[in-house]
């Protein structure tokens, strides 16, 4: 299917990449992106320039992992001939669209997002914030606009910034020029969001709770048999809870017979069913899904072909994104000539 006979929807997603990707990645918005890409027009960003505002004192870091997002991408089968892969960094045009937006949204407004909120305090940063990190959704907004996305898919955390994105949109048509920007739509995963193998937080690299795309059969199952469940479920007989199980969180997003899943709860609640017969059924699933996955990442070797392929999506994207930087001057008034 070529891209002219899609639907006429354009999307934008993409990962930063810091490390390579988990499941919370899969069932959030991986799924959902190997789905689109037959439907309709997808732009997939290895968005290397934010991930500097958490790792500016690492870029070796942010830059060896551009090349394990990539693989992580091609292994769950996105298709580089359906989607567009490219990185942010080789395309000025979204920084230049930044700066004008970054005129468009106040301090204020920034501070008072949730999820920038949220992450500041995850972070520590207190009072001393990274100008960079504060800007971000500013950047996403760039990002999203550039190729005059119409749905973006993303978690629920991420909707506010989203809504950024939206009102700047707006405040933008409304004083040079409607229709200049698009709209977009949030498309949420599968799963909420995947909470961690410690059921602290949700899973994430940087918490050291996550099972990865690329993990061995090994890693897998020792991560699986650490989850936590009810600790007050000692013995086989004894009632047990399904909040805050890990382990039932799991099954949640995975285990595809819900009508057995839901029996499987009951019998829990009431006693009879074992953490250990639980997580062997979790790690059978799970080693299942990820098996081919991790066989296709290791086929993908070569350093040449990775790069031309990352150099030829960018190329198409930085096309893109140049037109409608040209479109945004000129309602600005500041495109002095072609």
């Amino acid at each position: 299917m070529t891209l002219a006979n899609r639907e006429k929807k354009i999307v934008l997603t993409g990962d930063r990449p810091t490390g390579p990707l988990h499941l919370g990645h899969y069932v959030g918005s991986l799924q959902n992106r190997v789905e689109m890409q037959d439907r309709h027009e997808c732009f997939i960003m290895i968005a290397d320039t934010q991930a500097m505002s958490d790792y500016f004192e690492k870029p070796e870091l942010v830059a060896r992992s551009v090349r394990e997002v990539f693989k992580d991408y091609i292994a769950v089968g996105i298709s580089p001939k359906k989607s567009t892969i490219f990185v942010q960094s080789k395309v000025p045009e979204l920084f230049e669209l930044t700066s004008y937006y970054m005129n468009l949204v106040t301090v204020a407004r920034l501070e008072r997002n949730p999820t920038v909120k949220s992450e500041i305090q995850q972070k520590g940063f207190e009072s001393s914030v990274p100008a960079g990190f504060l800007c971000y959704p500013v950047s996403q907004a760039s990002d999203i606009t550039a190729f005059k996305a119409s749905i973006v898919p993303v978690g629920e955390d991420q909707l506010p910034l989203l809504e950024i994105t939206n009102e700047i949109v707006r405040r933008f048509n409304r004083m040079y020029g409607e229709g200049v920007l698009v709209e977009a739509q949030a498309l949420l995963g599968k799963v909420d969001r995947l909470v961690g193998i410690d059921g602290k937080a949700k899973a994430s690299k940087s918490m050291n709770n996550a099972i990865f795309l690329s993990d061995s059969p090994e890693i897998i199952r020792e991560k699986v048999f650490s989850m936590y469940t009810d600790p007050n479920h000692i013995q086989v007989s004894d009632p047990g809870r399904i909040e805050g199980n890990v382990v039932f969180a799991y099954l949640d997003a995975f285990f595809e017979d819900k009508e057995e899943l839901q029996s499987m709860k009951k019998r829990y609640e009431k006693g009879g069913l074992g953490d250990v017969t639980l997580k062997s059924l979790l790690n059978e699933i799970l080693q299942k899904l990820l098996s081919p996955i991790r066989e296709r990442r290791q086929s993908i070797e070569e350093e040449k072909e990775i790069l031309e392929i990352l150099k030829a999506g960018t190329e198409r994207a930085r096309e893109i994104a140049r037109k409608t930087t040209e479109q945004v001057r000129e309602a600005i008034g500041i495109q002095y000539w072609a």
